[in-house]
């Protein structure tokens, strides 16, 4: 179930998914923007590859998507926190709301064999090297 509001579902090509920190519509019914928050990022090289680390304080692994299309790795969801029973915010300095971050992955990469786990707010996604293709002698039959 999803709401009107849930922008999980977006096609990546879609005109309605901005570059990082951009305002985007909310609802096609809706005339009011909504903005999307940029998450931070760490990327590292390991022995078998890449691994990406993004802070997600508050994300549950419900909310929160990858996508790979085109050789492009999107990243997208919604953080949402409901204060318990009667509480109001005092102070935020937790950003709330919809996030995206995209990033084109080299050819180096095996989209088959991407990972990804969240654990304490930090998702890790692994992206593992394409195997190199090991040279072997090809025989020659006389005819």
């Amino acid at each position: 179930m999803s709401d009107n509001n849930d922008t999980r579902h977006l096609p990546i090509n879609s005109p309605e998914v901005p570059a990082n920190g951009a305002k985007a519509p909310a609802d096609p019914q809706d005339s009011k923007p909504r903005w999307l928050r940029t998450p931070p990022i760490d990327i590292y090289e390991a022995e078998d590859g890449l691994v990406l680390l993004a802070d997600l304080p508050g994300v549950t692994a419900e909310g929160v998507e990858l996508q790979i299309q085109d050789n492009q790795l999107t990243l997208f969801g919604r953080c949402q926190t409901a204060l318990p029973g009667d509480e109001h915010l005092v102070h935020q300095e937790f950003q709330m709301g919809d996030f995206l971050r995209s990033f084109i992955l080299s050819e180096d990469v095996n989209h088959e064999g991407i990972t990804a786990k969240l654990n304490g707010g930090v998702l890790e996604v692994r992206l593992p090297r394409t195997p190199r293709t090991q040279p072997r002698k090809i025989q020659v039959r006389a005819q």
